[in-house]
């Protein structure tokens, strides 16, 4: 799934993104130490060819102008980021939602289960009942003919 922020899926954005990464890592930071170190050794030492002598106003201005570039480009990609973010919240919140559904409907189909058991377990019961009445009855008879068949011969 391809995700784009509020200027589309456009180079620039993508662009922009790319930038902001990597102005936080360390590779950017020891590049750029390493390059106003090397501009103020060769402004200090050289005699002849100063391009940004001391307090470096040439460099300050680089500097200034990176960061006009850099603030700007680093608040797109936390926009787009943003709404990267806010578009997997809500599909994380939909699907919240339908497991939420689903354990309902799971629990209603329980319960429904544990309901027709107990009817089950109930009637079975009954007819239990009815069955030890019955047997009860056959041998009050079968005592009843026994006697009479017996007192009779």
């Amino acid at each position: 799934m391809e995700h784009h922020g509020t200027f589309g899926p456009d180079v620039f954005g993508r662009g922009a993104e790319h930038a902001a990464r990597f102005f936080g890592t360390p590779q950017y930071i020891i590049g750029q130490t390493l390059v106003v170190i090397a501009w103020i050794a060769l402004n200090g030492v050289a005699i002849s060819f100063r391009w940004d002598p001391y307090p470096f106003i040439l460099l300050n201005l680089a500097f200034s102008t990176q960061a006009a570039y850099a603030a700007p480009l680093i608040l797109l990609a936390q926009t787009r980021q943003a709404e990267r973010d806010k578009g997997s919240e809500e599909r994380a919140e939909r699907h919240h939602e339908r497991l939420e559904r689903m354990a309902a409907e799971r629990e209603e189909a329980i319960r429904t289960g544990t309901e027709q058991l107990v009817k089950l377990l109930s009637s079975n019961t009954e007819l239990t009942r009815q069955d030890k009445e019955l047997t009860e009855k056959v041998a009050a008879l079968t005592r009843e003919i026994h006697a009479q068949v017996t007192s009779k011969g």
